[in-house]
């Protein structure tokens, strides 16, 4: 489809399903400047989805998705453009990485960042090598979002997680005393302790430096 006619699309069904009753709600509990349609994110998704069905094209899919995210003037139009990075055809693509990017610095709020350290996560399984580099540079980024991007790329990736890039990332980041990064590292390290309870154990009683909030994350389901 071409991708005007996508954008259009998404559009329509968002206003469609908009409640307007539920998007006070939404946008208080985001903190958010921009204002929601009162669309909830699971419905946000399989719109986008069902709107974006048959359309292969990934340079189409890319386009669609900037234009939702940089003329956005509801919050679940971001929401869209984030979901349709995340279809098949642009899925694990390094050529999609500035876009990923740029909704991590643009968005600068946790429901972006967390959904695209979705794609992180599948670029790390396309292309290790380079994913790694790069997930390694974040971690010392000025930004701190692109930072807790780095730091929670991982999540559920289980036995496939790269003890090395886990620590990586979050040693750089173990002094800043900012709350999102103190929790994105007690989140990374309590996801991997249901693979491996011993390794994070031992991470965090060698991190001494590590935030009573980090650290109780850490620990949480360990006793």
């Amino acid at each position: 489809m071409e991708p005007n006619l996508l954008v259009s699309d998404i559009r329509d069904a968002l206003r469609r399903a908009a409640d307007p009753a539920l998007a006070s709600g939404q946008q208080a509990y985001m903190k958010s400047e921009m204002p929601f349609l009162g669309v909830r994110v699971p419905a946000v998704r399989a719109l986008t989805r069902r709107a974006a069905r048959g359309t292969t094209d990934p340079e189409a899919l890319r386009a669609a998705a900037l234009t939702l995210w940089r003329e956005a003037g509801h919050r679940e139009e971001r929401y869209a453009a984030t979901e349709l990075m995340g279809l098949r055809p642009v899925r694990g693509r390094p050529d999609m990485l500035d876009v990923h990017e740029e909704m991590i610095r643009s968005g600068a709020w946790w429901d972006h960042v967390d959904e695209v350290a979705h794609r992180l996560a599948e670029l790390l399984d396309a292309h290790p090598e380079a994913a790694t580099a790069l997930l390694r540079s974040w971690a010392r980024d000025p930004d701190p979002w692109i930072r807790r991007a780095s730091i929670i790329s991982q999540l559920g990736r289980r036995e496939r997680t790269d003890r090395a890039l886990l620590t990586a990332v979050i040693e750089p980041n173990i002094p800043d005393a900012g709350f999102f990064l103190r929790k994105a590292i007690g989140w990374a390290l309590r996801e991997y302790a249901r693979t491996d309870p011993e390794w994070v154990r031992a991470f965090v009683a060698s991190h001494p430096g590590l935030s009573p909030l980090s650290r109780r994350e850490a620990l949480k389901h360990l006793g």
